[in-house]
């Protein structure tokens, strides 16, 4: 009776360092710093924030759906529009090949998504391009 040998493939470890081998005191480091996020109101959902150059607080992200990606890239086509100051620079510029950029994506995103979204999402989008497009084509008419 011949046996017949099993194949598969080998895994190997090449970090420089796993949490067995840094020892309890890596471990003890690690839980320390999650806990410190976590009293400064932060974790893996939470961003921080800075003012004046310095990190005071952390607020929580939003939950990452459809809506809030539209909302992220409508929030930009504004910053470049010149509508809504820029939030790091604080100050008012106005873009517009990086706005119409940015509108035409969203437009791209409406046509790939073309009878795939619910009629909430479907009506965001296209009251949001609407918007859009008129502001871009007022702005680049004067």
């Amino acid at each position: 009776m011949e046996e017949s040998e099993e194949k598969g493939f080998v895994v190997k470890d090449r970090r420089k360092v796993s949490l067995d081998e840094a020892g309890p005191e890596a471990e003890a480091n690690r839980v320390q710093e999650q806990s410190k996020a976590e009293q400064e109101g932060g974790g893996p959902d939470s961003w921080k924030v800075s003012e004046g150059g310095h990190e005071n607080r952390r607020i929580p992200l939003p939950e990452v759906t459809l809506a809030t990606f539209i909302f992220s890239l409508s929030s930009s086509a504004l910053v470049h529009l010149g509508d809504i100051p820029d939030p790091e620079a604080k100050d008012v510029r106005v873009d517009l090949p990086l706005a119409k950029q940015i509108i035409d994506t969203l437009g791209m995103l409406q046509d790939k998504t073309k009878g795939n979204l619910t009629p909430d999402e479907d009506n965001l989008l296209k009251s949001i391009l609407y918007d859009l497009r008129l502001r871009y084509v007022q702005k680049s008419s004067k």
